[in-house]
């Protein structure tokens, strides 16, 4: 089978498609035909050497991606909740390694769900990775009625959030660019910050506000939250004890999650998507032989919503030559 094979850490360039042996199925396992993958910014910080790369720097060459969707081709003796031919979707083994970029996956029958009938490979996958993270994120920390405050509103993880977190039934507010206030409004946010024409810090009262760039504004953001809220951020591995401390003494809780694998949750993410509560935007969407150009895309730092491989291209035309 073809796969992306990572040697050492560097640029897009490093990724090189090769021909890689079939993976085992262990008995908890289903062999998935991918005909979908998502990208992730934790895909080009891995790739680059960063991210969560050290926890398998040691395991190289190796096999990056997390984000897949497909049909079951095997099943494993102790599987009994998929069959062959099913349609499936999830984000396999992270933090560990997915091995995601490749033809043929084998995924843990507990992290996957059955991929909705209504939605395509490429809109599933979409709905993996980012849309783990907010629901993740936001299902303890978020109840109806509170003040949300959700930073990128636009990007990956933030235009899910601002779907479950109406979903949840809290009062939205989303911050973008001025390209993307339709589009942010359009997922159902109830109020919109273009923050090129306002100070995002100057909003005041939130009970949780999340910031997606893992870091970057976090301080700024920080402000936003009213005495006894919620921050929270996505990982990075700065140093936040000063901004900690400094905010403790509103009683202000700052938190921090990195999305783990998790079949049940993959499961509502897939009845959202389904009864149409859940609605992936997928800007880009390049063939399989195209990946290390989604790579770059991004990394250029201003993608709405989401980066899709499709495999179902690549496979037609091999098959032809």
């Amino acid at each position: 089978m073809k796969a992306y094979i990572l040697n050492e850490p560097g640029d897009s360039s490093v990724l090189k498609l090769s021909e890689v042996a079939k993976p085992n199925v262990k008995p908890s396992e289903v062999l998935i035909r991918t005909k979908a993958i998502s990208i992730n910014p934790v895909d080009a910080k891995s790739r680059a050497g960063k991210g969560i790369f050290g926890r398998f720097k040691d395991q190289l060459p190796l096999i990056l991606g997390w984000d897949i969707s497909g049909t079951v081709e095997e099943i494993g003796s102790d599987v009994t909740e998929f069959k062959v031919g099913d349609d499936v979707f999830g984000m396999v083994n992270f933090p560990g390694l997915g091995k995601g970029y490749a033809e043929l996956v084998s995924a843990p029958a507990d992290q996957i769900a059955l991929k909705p009938k209504s939605i395509s490979f490429e809109h599933s996958v979409a709905a993996t990775l980012a849309a783990l993270t907010a629901y993740q994120i936001l299902k303890p920390n978020v109840k109806a009625g509170d003040k949300v405050l959700i930073q990128s509103a636009g990007g990956g993880v933030g235009h899910f959030a601002i779907q479950i977190a109406k979903i949840f039934g809290a009062d939205v507010t989303g911050i973008t660019s001025t390209k993307n206030l339709d589009f942010v409004k359009s997922l159902g946010a109830d109020h919109v910050i273009d923050y090129h024409e306002t100070p995002f810090e100057d909003a005041r009262g939130f009970d949780f506000s999340l910031d997606t760039l893992s870091g970057e504004m976090l301080e700024k953001l920080s402000h936003t939250v009213k005495d006894g809220g919620i921050l929270w951020t996505l990982p990075s591995g700065a140093n936040h004890d000063v901004l900690e401390a400094e905010i403790a003494k509103r009683n202000v809780r700052l938190g921090f999650h990195m999305v783990e694998s998790n079949g049940d949750d993959m499961k509502q993410i897939a009845e959202w998507l389904e009864s149409g509560q859940l609605k992936p935007e997928v800007s880009q969407v390049f063939d399989f032989d195209e990946l290390p150009k989604a790579h770059e895309s991004i990394e250029s730092g201003h993608t709405r919503g989401k980066i899709v491989i499709r495999l179902q291209t690549f496979v037609s035309v091999c098959k032809r030559t």
